[in-house]
């Protein structure tokens, strides 16, 4: 995960989530710059067409939350408090 995290372009990882991240690396940081032709490699690979948009969609929401924390300045609990959510979360689920 440190690999990937530090440097996904030569981390130990399986060609088709290196291609996604490349793809959702352009996404993110030059969104007007994405053309169909950004999606035939990852396909390539062996992707499916489902899986681009469940990328999409992943990575849209988290771009969305970043902005957003970004421009509101949002601040993230104290780390006590994600165990605590998890185990929450794990009983109870999302309502």
């Amino acid at each position: 995960m440190q690999q990937v995290l530090a440097d996904y372009k030569t981390a130990k990882i399986d060609e088709k989530l290196r291609a996604t991240l490349a793809l959702l690396e352009k996404f993110t940081l030059t969104p007007d710059a994405l053309s169909a032709a950004d999606v035939r490699p990852v396909l390539a690979t062996g992707v499916s067409r489902e899986a681009v948009v469940d990328a999409f969609y992943v990575a849209f929401l988290f771009n969305t939350y970043d902005r957003l924390a970004d421009t509101l300045g949002w601040e993230l609990p104290d780390r006590r408090y994600y165990p605590k959510a998890g185990q929450f979360l794990l009983k109870r689920g999302y309502r």
